[in-house]
C-alpha cells in the first residue's frame, strides 16, 4: 500500500513541488484539507480531501477539519506496538508517514493597522498546532514539516536514502516543530497579555523572549565572546527588513551602535539630519537644510572620533554625501535610500557596511536586559517632547531661537550615557559629556570639547544639578541658556546662580537617564 502524506498550509511556498515529488517520485497518496486541497487539485495533483477521508464534514466554517480520530489515530499510531496496529485495522485507519503543515498566520495578522480582537481571535490555529505536536511527539514512526524551507532537505533525505527519512533528520524536524509551536503559542499569549496587563502598569504579568537564529556572527563585543543574531517574531520588523548594499559581515558591536544610531536619528523626522556614534554615545550630530550639510555640520564637530564611527541619516545618500563619507574611515552607514549615483561613490569603500532601512521608527516597544535569574523589562523611552510644557525658571525667558536650540540639545542628550552633557549651538554638537560619575565631570568635558565655541551656545543636562557648580561652570564658559528636568532638593541654588549670571534656565520635568 502506498505511504500517506497529510498536507495542510497556510504558506503555501513550495507546496506544488514537495507534492508533485511525493506523488511522482515516492508514490505517496496525499490527503488534504481546505485551501491547500484546491491548490493541490488545480496543480492536476491527486489529493483526497480530509472530509472525504474522515466521512466527517469540515463545520464550524472551518474552524473543525482534522479533528478526528482518523486523523490523529494515524498520526500517533506507533508501528512496534501490535495493540496499535490492531486499533488502525478495527477503525479503518491508515499511518500516515508524512505530516505537513504550517499554521494560520496570527502574528502577520496583529502587525497589520487596525485588526480587531475577533480577527486576531480567528487566526488561532487549533488543529494545525494539535497535528504538528502529535507528529513531533511520533517522530519515531513519521516525519514532520513546519517551514517550505524543509521541504527540499526532506526531499533530498528521500532520494539518498532508498526513499526513507534518517531518524536522526525526523529527530531534527521533531525540535523544529516543538520550537514553531511554542513560539506560535508565545506570540498569542504575548498579545493577549498586552490587553491584560497589571493596573497602572503598560507591561504583561509574564513576559515572553524567543528569537529565530537569523545569523551567528563571529563574536561577541570581545573575540572569546560567542553571539548570535536572533530575528523576533516570524515576520521581520526592523533591523531584519533592512539591505546591505556592501561591506564586511556585522559583527555584535556593529549592530549594537546601529540601533543606538537609529534611536537618536528617528528623533528629527522634519528636517535633514546627521549623527555619528562611536561606543553608542554621539560624538556629532546635525541638522541642515540638506543631509550633505548635516553630515558634514556632525562630522566636523569632532572628527577624530568620527574616525571609525557608525553614520546614522534620515534622509537618502545622495552623490555629495556619499563623496563625503568616503573621506574617512566608517564602520557602518545606515540611511533610508541611497540613489544610484551615490551607490556608485561609496563602492570606492568596499569594505564600510551601508546598510539600507526604509523605515527608521520602527523600534522596540519596550527594552529588555538580562540579570542573574530573570530579566528587567522597560517601556521604550520613546516620549515626546513638548516645549509647551516646559517651565522655565529664570528672569531670563529664552527667544523662540533658543527655545529650538535647546530642544535640539535636549534630545540629543536622551541618547548619550549618563551622566549626560551636551553643548550645541546652529542645531550642531560642539561638546559631548558622556558616562561620567560625576555631573561636573561631563560639564567640564563637555565645554572642553566646545572650547571658544561655548560662547553664546546651549547646554543640556539629562539630570537635574545637585548643586549650583555647574551652572557657574557653564556661565564662564559663555553659555547662555540651559535645559534639564529639575527635581533637586537644591534646585533654588541653580536657579539664583542662573539668575545672577544672565543665563536662561529651563525645566522640562522629564529625566532621560541612559544607562
Amino acid at each position: 500500500m502506498a505511504r500517506l502524506a497529510l498536507l495542510s498550509t497556510s504558506n503555501k511556498t513550495g507546496l506544488i513541488d514537495l507534492a508533485r515529488s511525493l506523488v511522482e517520485e515516492f508514490e505517496f497518496d496525499i490527503i488534504s484539507s481546505g485551501g491547500t486541497a484546491t491548490a493541490l487539485k488545480e496543480a492536476g495533483i491527486p489529493v483526497t480531501k480530509v472530509a472525504e477521508y474522515t466521512g466527517s464534514p469540515e463545520i464550524l466554517g472551518g474552524r473543525v477539519k482534522t479533528l478526528h480520530p482518523r486523523i490523529h489515530g494515524g498520526i500517533l499510531a506507533r508501528r512496534d506496538v501490535p495493540e496499535d496496529l490492531a486499533d488502525l485495522t478495527a477503525n479503518q485507519i491508515r499511518a500516515i508517514d508524512l505530516v505537513v503543515v504550517n499554521l494560520y498566520p496570527f502574528e502577520e495578522t496583529i502587525s497589520k493597522p487596525g485588526v480587531t480582537l475577533a480577527d486576531a481571535i480567528e487566526q488561532i490555529d487549533i488543529g494545525g498546532p494539535a497535528m504538528l505536536r502529535a507528529s513531533a511527539k511520533n517522530h519515531a514512526h513519521l516525519t514532520v514539516l513546519c517551514d517550505p524551507e524543509q521541504y527540499n532537505t526532506y526531499l533530498k533525505e528521500l532520494r539518498e536514502n532508498g526513499g526513507e527519512a534518517s531518524l536522526e533528520f525526523r529527530q531534527r524536524c521533531a525540535l523544529e516543530t516543538f520550537k514553531h509551536t511554542a513560539n506560535y503559542d508565545r506570540a498569542i499569549a504575548t498579545y493577549l497579555s498586552s490587553s491584560q496587563s497589571a493596573e497602572g502598569s503598560s507591561l504583561p504579568e509574564q513576559f515572553n523572549l524567543s528569537g529565530k537564529e537569523l545569523q551567528t556572527l563571529r563574536y561577541g563585543e570581545n573575540p572569546h565572546q560567542a553571539a548570535t543574531w536572533y530575528q523576533s517574531g516570524t515576520t521581520p520588523t526592523g533591523w531584519t527588513t533592512s539591505t546591505i548594499l556592501q561591506g564586511k559581515e556585522l559583527s555584535y558591536n556593529n549592530l549594537v551602535d546601529l540601533e543606538a544610531a537609529r534611536r537618536l536619528i528617528v528623533e528629527f523626522p522634519d528636517t535633514p539630519a546627521a549623527a555619528i556614534l562611536k561606543h553608542t554615545n554621539p560624538c556629532g550630530t546635525a541638522l541642515g537644510t540638506t543631509i550633505s550639510e548635516a553630515y558634514q555640520k556632525a562630522f566636523d564637530t569632532d572628527s577624530v572620533s568620527a574616525f571609525g564611527g557608525i553614520v546614522a541619516l534620515n534622509r537618502p545618500i545622495d552623490a555629495d554625501t556619499a563623496t563625503a563619507l568616503t573621506q574617512t574611515f566608517l564602520e557602518c552607514i545606515v540611511a533610508p535610500g541611497c540613489e544610484p549615483e551615490a551607490e556608485e561613490i561609496i563602492k570606492k569603500k568596499a569594505k564600510v557596511r551601508v546598510l539600507i532601512l526604509p523605515d527608521l521608527t520602527q523600534g522596540p516597544p519596550q527594552t529588555v536586559k538580562i540579570i542573574a535569574g530573570g530579566l528587567l523589562v522597560q517601556d521604550s523611552d520613546n516620549i515626546v517632547e513638548e516645549t509647551s510644557k516646559w517651565r522655565i525658571v529664570t528672569e531670563k525667558q529664552p527667544t523662540a531661537g533658543e527655545l529650538e536650540e535647546l530642544l535640539f540639545a535636549w534630545k540629543v542628550a536622551k541618547h548619550v550615557k549618563s551622566n549626560a552633557i551636551v553643548v550645541t549651538r546652529d542645531r550642531t554638537t560642539i561638546g559631548v559629556g558622556a558616562g561620567q560619575m560625576n555631573r561636573v565631570g561631563s560639564v567640564k568635558l563637555a565645554l572642553e570639547q566646545a572650547g571658544d565655541k561655548s560662547k553664546g551656545a546651549i547646554l543640556a543636562s539629562d539630570g537635574f544639578f545637585p548643586f549650583d557648580d555647574s551652572v557657574k561652570t557653564a556661565a564662564e564658559a559663555g553659555i547662555i541658556a540651559i535645559v534639564q528636568p529639575g527635581g533637586s532638593m537644591r534646585d533654588r541654588d541653580s536657579i539664583e546662580a542662573a539668575n545672577q549670571l544672565g543665563i536662561t534656565m529651563v525645566f522640562t520635568d522629564i529625566r532621560h537617564f541612559l544607562h
